[in-house]
C-alpha cells in the first residue's frame, strides 16, 4: 500500500479509542486505518452491531492489521473504561456546561501529559447516527467538541477519530513544523564531483558558442560556478544533473533519445571485417 514502509518502526501508543455501539464494519475498519496513520493502536469496541470479527472491517482497514487484530470487544461501556484513569467523550451537541469542554488541540495536549505520566486514558466515540447518550457521557471526565460548521456539525465516525488521532500525533512533536519522518541521509557531493560538473557544463556550453564575446568568458564561468555551488548538491543530485546535460548534449528535439536517426547510422564508423580464418 502506498505510504507504508515496513522498514520503519511502527508507532503504537497513546489513549484507547473506544467505539460505543458502532454499526458498520466498514466504519470500524476506517477508524483502525485512521488510528494507524497517527500512531494509535488500542481499539475497544462496545457491542458492535454486526458482531466481531468483521471481514468488512479488515478490508476497510487497508493493512492496519495490528489495530484490527488487537481490538477488544466489551459487553458494556462501564467494562470498556473500567481500567482507565481519565476519559474524554466526543460530542457535537451542547451539554449545558455540566462537564468541561475542550478543543481537540487542548484535549490532545492533556492526553499527552497524562500519557507521559503513565496514566491510562481513552476517548469515547458514539454511534454513527446518534452519537453518545447523556448516560454514556456521564462516564467521561471531560468533553471534546470539534470546531465545525454549527449548521452542519455532523462528522462520520472515521472523520472524528482521524481528527483526534491527528491532534494526538501533533502533540508529540517538538514544534508544529516537525514531522515524525526522519529524512533519509544524503551524502554531500565531493569537491571532485562538483568540479566534474563544472567541467562538464563548461565544455558543453563552449561547444555551442555560449561564451561570447571571448573576453567575457572568465566572468561568465565565475558566475556559472557561483550558481552551481549555491544549492549544496548531494552526490546523487550531481549525477542527475550530469545525466541531463549529457542527454541535451547528445540529442536534439529533431533527433531525441531512442528515435531512429538515419543520419546517425550513416555517420557511424564502418565495422572492421573480422578474419575468422
Amino acid at each position: 500500500m502506498a505510504g507504508t514502509n515496513s522498514e520503519r518502526t511502527l508507532i503504537a501508543e497513546g489513549p484507547a479509542i473506544i467505539l460505543v455501539h458502532p454499526q458498520l464494519g466498514e466504519n470500524i475498519g476506517m477508524v483502525a486505518r485512521a488510528m494507524a496513520n497517527f500512531g494509535l493502536a488500542e481499539l475497544r469496541l462496545v457491542n458492535p452491531r454486526d458482531g466481531w470479527p468483521s471481514e468488512k472491517a479488515i478490508s476497510a482497514a487497508s493493512k492496519a492489521d495490528h489495530v484490527i487484530e488487537a481490538a477488544k470487544v466489551y459487553p458494556s461501556l462501564e467494562a470498556a473504561v473500567a481500567d482507565l484513569e481519565f476519559v474524554y467523550a466526543t460530542t457535537a451537541r451542547d451539554r449545558y456546561g455540566y462537564k468541561e469542554v475542550r478543543s481537540p488541540v487542548v484535549a490532545a495536549d492533556d492526553l499527552r501529559v497524562r500519557f507521559r505520566a503513565g496514566q491510562k486514558t481513552g476517548i469515547l466515540f458514539g454511534r454513527e447516527r446518534t452519537g453518545l447518550t447523556n448516560e454514556e457521557i456521564a462516564l467521561a471526565d471531560e468533553l471534546v467538541t470539534f470546531p465545525v460548521n454549527p449548521a452542519f456539525a455532523s462528522l462520520n465516525l472515521a472523520q472524528a477519530v482521524l481528527l483526534m488521532s491527528y491532534e494526538w500525533m501533533k502533540s508529540g512533536l517538538a514544534s508544529v513544523e516537525d514531522t515524525p519522518f526522519d529524512a533519509l541521509p544524503q551524502r554531500p557531493a565531493k569537491k571532485e564531483e562538483l568540479q566534474g560538473l563544472f567541467d562538464h557544463v563548461e565544455e558543453t556550453l563552449e561547444a555551442r558558442g555560449y561564451f561570447r564575446p571571448a573576453e567575457k568568458k572568465p566572468k561568465l564561468v565565475e558566475n556559472l560556478r557561483a550558481i552551481l555551488t549555491r544549492p549544496s548538491f548531494t552526490g546523487t543530485e550531481i549525477q542527475v544533473l550530469r545525466g541531463i546535460i549529457s542527454c541535451l548534449d547528445r540529442f536534439t528535439r529533431e533527433s531525441p533519445r531512442g528515435a531512429t536517426n538515419p543520419n546517425r547510422t550513416r555517420n557511424r564508423r564502418p565495422k572492421v571485417p573480422r578474419d575468422d580464418a
